[in-house]
């Protein structure tokens, strides 16, 4: 039951933290609206990568996703 409610957590947190990285990202580059998913996707994953542009504790929440998971929060908007 706890480790359910961890994981409904980690998954809003992912689900804000996606939509953080999606805002600063179409700062930075307006062309990301034109994008496909997939490749959103890479560019989000290479954000995460980066050091600097999230603390640890973001880092690590996020790097649980796969590309793919990524997508698929990205369609769910």
């Amino acid at each position: 039951m706890l480790h359910d409610k961890k994981s409904e957590t980690d998954a809003e947190r992912q689900k804000a933290l996606l939509r953080r990285l999606v805002e600063t990202l179409n700062q930075d580059k307006p062309e990301l609206y034109y994008q496909s998913t997939s490749e959103i996707a890479r560019q989000i994953q290479r954000h995460i990568a980066e050091k600097g542009t999230l603390n640890a504790d973001e880092r690590e929440l996020m790097a649980r996703l796969s590309q793919r998971d990524i997508e698929v929060l990205l369609s769910l908007h």
